[in-house]
């Protein structure tokens, strides 16, 4: 079976700076892939080669047997990818439920002329997605569900990343991008977060999920592929107790001097 996702020698420059050096990889359906590495060594910049927020200098990034190099944004989610950001990038003034709708417009059919022209098959289309945004907030968190009404600015850390991920859901993509989900959680939080994670393979066997992250514990919960990077080029791949115990990776975490000592 081909790879969901395969990037090959993804290069990014940015002047005389390399964010990205030849890096490869790739996913297969149902598979978990955790990215790690240390700040600034071009983990972000990785997700947004395969997205279509940067176009790579070379390389070539193909999804679902498709060369996707380069085509916007508006595009790769179209065709099945979805993704959180490392900083919130929710409509803070608009409800829970209006930013979970705003995650499907690449699946809906009706646009303005729709709405004026054939207003019966608007609304019936905007019901639609009001119910598939319930289902997605109750699966996500009964809390969340909850607090739908609510305007999504006043929510805490823990629920703004669980309605993050319940917005990417809601494009019904092949393979999910999750940007740091953990960042600003405490253990408990972070506990939560991992069983949500849990039950959505659960649910979703099919989907795909790449995730960037720094928490270990987040890291070591879902086994199936670690790949560490640093200064933009990949030092390590493999399962979790390889790709902690390799040199390489010990010295971009803790430096040379402290993995000799």
């Amino acid at each position: 079976m081909s790879a969901l996702l395969e990037v090959t020698d993804a290069t990014m420059r940015f002047g005389g700076l390399v964010a990205l050096n030849a890096v490869s990889f790739s996913i297969g359906r149902g598979e978990v892939l955790a990215v790690i590495g240390p700040n600034g060594a071009g983990k972000s910049t990785l997700f947004n080669v395969v997205t279509g927020v940067y176009r790579p200098t070379s390389g070539q990034v193909r999804f679902d047997d498709a060369d996707i190099t380069g085509r916007p944004s508006h595009e790769v989610v179209a065709r099945g990818i979805g993704r959180t950001f490392q900083t919130s990038r929710l409509f803070s003034d608009l409800s829970v439920l209006d930013n979970v709708i705003i995650g499907m417009h690449t699946r809906t059919k009706t646009g303005v002329l729709g709405a004026l022209f054939l207003p019966g098959a608007s609304r019936r289309e905007m019901a639609a997605c009001v119910e598939t945004a319930e289902i997605l907030l109750k699966a996500s968190s009964g809390d969340l569900f909850e607090q739908r009404h609510r305007p999504a600015g006043t929510l805490a850390q823990a629920d703004r990343r669980r309605l993050e991920i319940a917005r990417a859901l809601a494009s019904e993509p092949k393979l999910l991008l999750l940007d740091e989900p953990s960042v600003g959680m405490d253990e408990v939080e972070t506990d939560a977060l991992i069983a949500d994670i849990s039950r959505l393979r659960t649910e979703r066997p099919e989907l795909s999920v790449i995730l960037i992250e720094h928490d270990m514990r987040v890291v070591e919960a879902f086994p199936d592929q670690v790949m560490c990077v640093d200064y933009g080029s990949k030092i390590a791949e493999g399962d979790f107790a390889r790709v902690k115990s390799d040199p390489r990776v010990q010295e971009a975490y803790l430096g040379k001097a402290a993995v000799h000592a």
